[in-house]
């Protein structure tokens, strides 16, 4: 039998099932499908499910054997309205799955009862999948077309290695671009964003091309804003590209748009700039192959009164008239735009085309930028999060998706801490990893000088602009502050510093205000507070990769230390790598005794391996309050070298050296006793009265090694790369053996605490993890006497003492915040939680801060 294939229509599409009663001629039918069933080899289970549905008298059948198949494919579009719909509904993202049987691939349609496995991450590319119940959906405005839908599936472990070798047994779902099973949308959108160009719709092959002007007219944009309302045909445009926005998805179930795709270039000729807007289809054609600096010829275009609540961004040349009362429109049609790329070398100096001009500053710079300052920076990545997620609106299906780095240029001992928004860049925004070299264009400022923690990080505005490679060329390079960054990165290339650099994990940023009110002004949320009662759906609400900050009542009732169990290791990190899967006896030994001196109430797969701090190699929340963040994983234990600490040495000169300097100096001694596994516990006489008669208990405090930043090896930057990115949409095979996560080595190692929070009305309680950070300058308490002394600032030693002088320990440290929560007992705080949702039923909960009733106001 043979499918059809045309333009996209509402209802299943047409990558249809290969129906027995509709034998065709496949050469006579465009994108007929191909019938194996005959062939040789294994009997396909999709074929027998097929056969079993097509022989029911229902339209769904539970398969009389359930085998397991492999996912190769999640992939997410926007599905639009039934006719049967009147009232339209807010967007409704479906889900092709393509599976593998080990004898054919077959794309099938999720169900949205099921939308949920993919929001949580458990539904995804790698894992092995038992399909318990499977229906057909029909298009009814086709001949025997109709698409295998997954009713009901049991998501399992992730494999090792998966073949791409099978084929399609649906020709058609072969076929490029790529297009939805259902619906009118002719392409499908990124997983787990709106704004990343995903697919093979979008091009990048289009190239500069010398144009003849002599028989073309040419007007200014000075002059078309004084004439466009009179005119109805508009002479071309010669201008230059001064700023690209990311892209913006404005599609709904309700609007019959194939793609409904926008964004923005700022051009500019020598009388002005003015806006032009790119629209729907041509945005996949034009989009990756425009870039800031490039020439156009527009023809064909119309204009249109500006949008009176845009902002534009300030022209680099402030010599150049800004013009915002009209906007240049680009469209595939009404009428079709001619867009030609000028080569540079055609560039004439009397046509006086505006140059790029950067803002560029350094991080000594920094400090005295105002609020809102727009800047472009270059450096080196000293730290690379993972990606996270933000919802735009509460109670949708669209998120932002975002990670946090840090840049070192040299001139300061602080790196530029950077909020990296999507940039519609996806290769870039997914393949950036430490020690490479990058430059970010129109970041914005964000201060607050009046709260403690200061606060001062960039973040990324609608035309900002990444690069981490094919610099050479760039028109930046011509810059002073560029040229004197190459010059001192010259200087560090064969340095070892430049290795210690960090990678992932849980990145506790914006800092908590010091009082409750300040909090309360810097959220946007409309319940301040959260009951303790109304924390699980919380956090089940919450999405992959998704973080989110409350804020709860209660009283803290226990505290639990749980140290770092480190093991004598004097191999190097390659060494290590290599043997992680060879423990030794003394390993194994070292390990079932660490289990024996937990909770017996954990598993053997759930007990907490080691405690893991993160001194970040180059965080600042001020220029005179240095913030180190502790981590600490839940997870099978292995193996983990000895601490390093990271810190100034007296005398440097603010640079790469002072940020990335290792730390020598700390005693055997000192080192022995972080060795020791130790168990330090207090609770209050309130839990043993309480405890038996709670409601609900939720646990929260484990740590789990996804969040632990790591030592980064620039040999493994492609697995340590792929860890801490989203899931992507389609399998990626593993090159050779992969290591595991906990075989490579955390930034910094010390422990973490189990926190047990009660509700005020004694009824549930909660456990959280808290870390302890690092903070050696400038805290207003000399030394810790009480916990929450230790939470409001960050510290976890008297400032006046180095950690070359004297560090004290994880036993001291858990010693100092143990005795001092016994003056929490039966206080009311508010307690500032983050909930990290990591995806695949993994739920992590932090405590940030806690306020007390002196510190509320």
């Amino acid at each position: 039998m043979s499918g059809e294939s045309g333009q996209p229509q509402a209802g299943p599409s047409h990558a249809g099932l290969d129906w027995p009663t509709l034998q065709r001629d496949r050469a006579g039918v465009p994108g007929g499908v191909i019938r194996r069933a005959g062939a040789q080899g294994p009997r396909s289970w999709i074929q027998k499910v097929l056969e079993q549905i097509t022989g029911s008298p229902r339209q769904w059948v539970t398969p009389s054997e359930v085998v397991p198949v492999t996912v190769l494919a999640v992939q997410r579009y926007l599905l639009e309205d039934e006719p049967r719909d009147t009232v339209p509904k807010p967007p409704l993202y479906c889900y092709d799955v393509t599976i593998s049987d080990g004898v054919y691939q077959e794309k099938c349609y999720l169900d949205p009862s099921l939308n949920s496995l993919v929001y949580q991450n458990i539904l995804k590319v790698g894992i092995e999948m038992k399909i318990s119940r499977v229906s057909c959906l029909y298009n009814e405005k086709r001949l025997g077309q109709g698409i295998l839908c997954i009713d009901n599936v049991h998501c399992g472990e992730t494999l090792d290695a998966i073949s791409l070798e099978t084929p399609f047994r649906n020709r058609a779902h072969e076929e490029k671009p790529e297009r939805p099973l259902r619906g009118g949308k002719s392409h499908y959108l990124a997983l787990w964003n709106n704004e990343d160009p995903y697919g093979d719709i979008w091009l990048t092959d289009k190239q500069p091309e010398e144009y003849n002007f002599n028989n073309i007219k040419i007007i200014s944009l000075s002059h078309l804003e004084m004439t466009w309302a009179n005119r109805r045909n508009f002479p071309a445009l010669l201008v230059r590209i001064l700023h690209k926005s990311k892209l913006r998805y404005y599609g709904k179930p309700d609007k019959k748009m194939i793609e409904p795709y926008q964004t923005f270039l700022e051009v500019a000729d020598s009388s002005g700039t003015v806006s032009v807007i790119m629209w729907n289809a041509l945005c996949p054609e034009w989009y990756k192959s425009l870039r800031v600096g490039l020439v156009l010829l527009l023809q064909d275009y119309s204009v249109k009164k500006s949008y009176p609540f845009r902002m534009q961004p300030l022209p680099v040349d402030p010599q150049i008239k800004l013009i915002s009362t009209m906007e240049i429109c680009l469209n595939l049609r009404d009428p079709p735009t001619n867009i030609i790329i000028i080569p540079e070398k055609q560039v004439k100096p009397e046509w006086r085309l505006p140059k790029l001009n950067h803002r560029f500053i350094t991080r000594s710079e920094l400090d005295d930028m105002p609020e809102n300052h727009i800047c472009d920076v270059i450096g080196m990545l000293a730290f690379v999060g993972r990606v996270q997620r933000s919802k735009k609106k509460e109670n949708r299906e669209d998120f932002w998706s975002y990670r946090w780095i840090h840049i070192a240029d040299g001139t300061s001992e602080q790196p530029f801490i950077v909020e990296l928004f999507s940039t519609s860049q996806p290769e870039i925004f997914e393949n950036i990893y430490p020690m490479t070299y990058f430059v970010c264009t129109q970041l914005k400022v964000v201060r607050n000088d009046t709260q403690v923690p200061k606060l001062l990080y960039l973040t990324t505005t609608n035309e900002s602009r990444v690069f981490i490679t094919g610099h050479r060329g760039q028109p930046y390079t011509y810059d002073t502050k560029v040229k004197n960054f190459i010059q001192w990165i010259k200087t560090k290339t064969d340095s070892g510093e430049m290795k210690n650099t960090v990678i992932g994990g849980y990145y506790p940023y914006p800092p908590v205000p010091e009082t409750f009110s300040k909090y309360s002004n810097s959220v946007k949320v409309e319940s301040l507070l959260t009951a303790i009662s109304e924390v699980r759906k919380e956090i089940e609400d919450l999405q992959y990769r998704e973080q989110k900050r409350i804020a709860i009542q209660g009283i803290i009732t226990v505290i639990k230390y749980i140290p770092h169990s480190c093991a004598t290791e004097s191999a190097s990190a390659s060494e290590t790598l290599r043997n992680a899967n060879q423990p030794s006896t003394s390993q194994a030994a070292r390990e079932e005794s660490q289990i024996q001196e937990r909770d017996g109430k954990w598993h053997q797969d759930d007990r907490p391996m080691s405690s893991q701090c993160f001194q970040s190699t180059s965080t600042s929340l001020s220029p005179s309050k240095k913030r180190r963040i502790l981590q600490g994983p839940y997870a099978k234990p292995v193996a983990v070298p000895q601490p390093e600490f990271f810190s100034q040495t007296k005398g440097n000169k603010p640079g790469m050296s002072s940020i990335f300097q290792r730390q020598e100096s700390t005693s055997a001694s000192i080192l022995g006793k972080a060795r020791k596994t130790i168990s330090d516990r207090w609770e209050s006489q309130m839990w043993r009265e309480k405890s038996f008669g709670l409601i609900d208990h939720l646990h929260y405090s484990h740590v789990y090694p996804e969040s632990i930043p790591r030592k980064f090896i620039l040999e493994h930057r492609k697995f340590l790369t792929q860890q801490y990115n989203s899931q992507p949409a389609k399998y990626i095979p593993p090159e050779g053996r992969p290591p595991k996560l906990d075989d490579f080595t955390s930034a910094r190692s010390l422990g973490h605490f189990e926190v047990t929070i009660l509700g005020l009305n004694h009824e549930i309680a909660i456990d959280v993890a808290f870390l302890p950070m690092y903070c050696p300058e400038d805290v207003r308490t000399s030394q810790i006497d009480t916990l929450l002394t230790c939470m409001n600032y960050s510290c976890v030693y008297p400032p006046e003492v180095t950690v070359s002088d004297r560090f004290p320990g994880p036993r001291a440290l858990a010693g100092d915040i143990i005795k001092a929560a016994t003056e929490l007992d039966r206080v009311h705080i508010i307690g500032i939680l983050d909930i990290c949702n990591l995806g695949n039923n993994k739920v992590e909960v932090y405590l940030q801060k806690i306020y007390s009733p002196e510190n509320t106001s």
